[in-house]
């Protein structure tokens, strides 16, 4: 139900309006400087504008163009200063699911078998998640042989978007891809959600992990109720690794290290978690279809009885006469421009 209250979103704005005095203080004073000036001296009146090329306005004329300024400075003062007078209650509702982005940073997600890279692949599919979610709660752990948490699990996805950037292999000092110690962490986010909430895990990675236990870890939390959805990325074929002081990383006998896509390793991984496979491409199906999956089955909850004010900003009806006041300015520096190219 919409209310009405007039106001100001950002008041301060309204001490511009101030700046008008001092310039009106200036023309008057520069209007009789003008009167006495130093080059009046050494020629008359009507033979100045002959030699300065242009000029001085009458005194009626130059407050008339004041008078049209400071109107139209008035009208974008008052629209910066967001006027506003009516409002909607909207209830807070919470989503009531979690998912937690584990994201492999192992330095076979460098290789540039889907270009850019791997892991700018990775970074894509998140951030094309993110900019279509509007039903769970997401969280972010990046992981290679240590697992670390880039952001809890919350609504704000703008502030997982801004730390995307910085999310590189080269945070990573010991190589390897051990997922068990991900899993852990993410467990332990969920522990401080709500319990009613749905859980799901999403694992971006191009696969070949080096945990023993890994499977048993991931039944044990299918069976917790966490399910755990995989999006592989890379290509069968595959492509060298590349190193930090060489161009590609080479083993003990010299050869230079490939890594394909474990699709295989991942779709078992995502069938005893409860989950699914999916192979990263360029569409948003692949992340819209993850969201489905994590929501589904979960309801959104109102938040207690918490609501929030949300104001109808009306600042662009100021727009419209400020527009209006500037059009014959547009006009007449046209029809100059016009007059330059006929001569």
């Amino acid at each position: 139900m919409a209310e009405f209250s007039f106001h100001f979103g950002s008041p301060w704005w309204l001490l511009a309006l101030l700046l008008i005095f001092p310039v009106g203080a200036w023309l008057r004073r520069s209007t009789v400087s003008g009167k006495i000036a130093q080059i009046n001296r050494y020629a008359d009146p009507h033979l100045l504008p002959h030699l300065t090329g242009s000029r001085e306005l009458r005194t009626r004329e130059r407050w008339r163009r004041f008078s049209r300024w400071a109107l139209l400075w008035t009208v974008l003062v008052l629209s910066i200063a967001a006027p506003r007078w009516d409002y909607t209650q909207v209830q807070l509702f919470t989503p009531g699911a979690d998912l937690v982005i584990l994201l492999d940073i192992s330095r076979s997600m460098e290789v540039s078998d889907v270009p850019p890279s791997r892991l700018s692949r990775a970074r894509q599919e998140i951030e094309d998640l993110i900019n279509q979610n509007h039903q769970v709660r997401v969280g972010l752990i990046a992981f290679a042989s240590v697992a670390h948490v880039v952001t809890p699990i919350t609504e704000d996805g703008q502030a997982i978007r801004n730390l995307l950037p910085s999310i590189s292999s080269d945070l990573v000092r010991l190589q390897g891809s051990r997922l068990g110690q991900a899993l852990e962490r993410a467990g332990s986010l969920f522990a401080g959600q709500p319990k009613n909430s749905q859980h799901s895990i999403l694992l971006i990675s191009d696969g070949d992990f080096a945990d023993r236990d890994l499977e048993q870890q991931v039944k044990t939390m299918a069976a917790e109720g966490v399910r755990l959805h995989v999006l592989g990325v890379g290509t069968l074929a595959g492509g060298p690794v590349p190193g930090r002081n060489e161009r590609f990383l080479k083993n003990n006998r010299r050869e230079v290290i490939e890594s394909k896509l474990d699709e295989v390793g991942l779709e078992k991984i995502a069938m005893l978690g409860n989950g699914v496979y999916l192979r990263a491409d360029y569409r948003d199906e692949d992340t819209a279809d993850i969201l489905e999956l994590a929501a589904s089955g979960a309801s959104a909850r109102h938040s207690g009885d918490e609501q929030v004010r949300v104001w109808n900003e009306r600042f662009y009806w100021l727009l419209i006469p400020a527009m209006l006041m500037l059009l014959p300015l547009f006009r007449r520096h046209l029809s100059i421009d016009s007059q330059d190219q006929g001569k």
